[in-house]
């Protein structure tokens, strides 16, 4: 079958960028589209820093006038290389049911790679950090995506591993309701953490809401560049205080306070989790579009959201191991489910299948693993 490719510039080839999964996904009623303008500001220069690190296209499937598929590829030179063999990337793919479009746009992909000097790449993944738009769902069909995660049809995995795919990792994420009791040992251990003279809790101040964002930042960029598990070291990036600045501008119209927390030692910030409510149930509402009457939808979102989202987390090296992280998890779902009894449950998405420390971690809580993204690779 023959396919053409057509680079993404044009408004009407956004649109179709944009359009083809709502035709893809009419028969799969979990699904539910990301915000349009988010994804958007994933492809654009003066948005994404990542643009100033390497080389992001998109592109559309076309098989005579009806576009059949879409993708990115992607690469940043300098994160790319301590990956083991360098990788370059692809992601956001969608096609339809068809086993020649995904060998199409594998074939592409490995050329624009190769014209640049890979020989092999990974996907999907996101031009940009790894906490949202990441990776292939593989497990559970049957459950919406909660925010900033992909729902996929079981076709995609089927397809793109006749590709030549091989896995590379698996993110699992992790599910708990709500209305499910905190473990009598998890009470014990916040309690004894919580009652030491140097440590002090509190959810995020918003009126100080960038004093609050800039300990968040410090926390993360120390936790993630020393972690326990040192091969997930090698991609991290530094958090800038421009990202910190986008995504609170981003968030703060819907985010939970109390799902928010920060924990001190000594006046320290030594540890934080950051929760949001599940945006997917409103992109599902307007069509992945946001406009200017949807606002009001958006300021009563977390009053009446269903679904919550632990986003990102961390605890300073030196604070480790001391049950930090037991006390702002089991605080974190106490003081939520008091501000917000409309949540039924909550969802800590990508957790590496190598971090055993977080699946203990979650498992302790009452936890359970029921989805898994994947990210496949290619060499060539």
């Amino acid at each position: 079958m023959a396919y053409s490719f057509e680079l993404v510039n044009t408004s009407p080839q956004i649109d179709a960028f944009h359009q083809l999964p709502f035709r893809i996904y009419e028969n799969y009623p979990k699904w539910a589209p990301p915000f349009r303008s988010e994804i958007e500001s994933i492809f654009d220069r003066s948005e994404n820093v990542f643009f100033e690190k390497g080389e992001c296209e998109r592109f559309l499937v076309k098989e005579g006038n009806e576009v059949v598929g879409r993708f990115a590829v992607m690469n940043t030179p300098e994160r790319d290389k301590v990956l083991e063999p360098t990788m370059g990337g692809m992601g956001f793919i969608e096609m339809l049911d068809d086993p020649d479009i995904a060998e199409a746009i594998i074939n592409f992909a490995t050329d624009w790679h190769r014209q640049r000097g890979y020989s092999a790449m990974r996907g999907p993944i996101n031009f940009g950090e790894n906490d949202i738009y990441w990776g292939l769902l593989v497990e559970n069909y049957e459950e919406p995506p909660i925010y900033g995660m992909f729902y996929h049809p079981p076709y995609y995995k089927e397809y793109l591993e006749q590709t030549g795919a091989v896995k590379l990792d698996d993110h699992w994420s992790y599910k708990r309701s709500f209305d499910k009791p905190i473990p009598d040992r998890m009470k014990r251990i916040t309690n004894r953490i919580e009652a030491r003279s140097d440590v002090t809790l509190r959810s995020l101040d918003k009126k100080n809401i960038h004093r609050d964002a800039e300990y968040i930042r410090q926390i993360y960029n120390e936790a993630w560049s020393e972690q326990d598990i040192t091969e997930r070291e090698m991609e991290f990036t530094e958090l800038t205080r421009d990202t910190v600045e986008g995504m609170i501008k981003k968030l703060k119209p819907v985010l939970i306070a109390e799902s928010v927390l920060i924990a001190f030692v000594d006046g320290e910030p030594a540890s934080f989790v950051v929760c949001v409510p599940d945006l997917n149930e409103l992109s599902k509402e307007t069509g992945g579009k946001l406009r200017w009457w949807h606002y009001p939808k958006l300021l009563w979102f977390k009053r009446r959201a269903r679904h919550l989202r632990t986003l990102v987390y961390g605890t300073r090296p030196q604070y480790r191991k001391i049950g930090l992280e037991a006390l702002t998890f089991t605080r974190g779902i106490q003081f939520t489910k008091k501000a917000a009894p409309a949540l039924q449950y909550l969802e800590g998405a990508w957790v590496s299948e190598s971090n055993w420390l977080m699946q203990r971690s979650l498992e302790a809580l009452g936890c359970f693993h029921h989805k898994t993204h994947r990210t496949y690779k290619w060499e060539f």
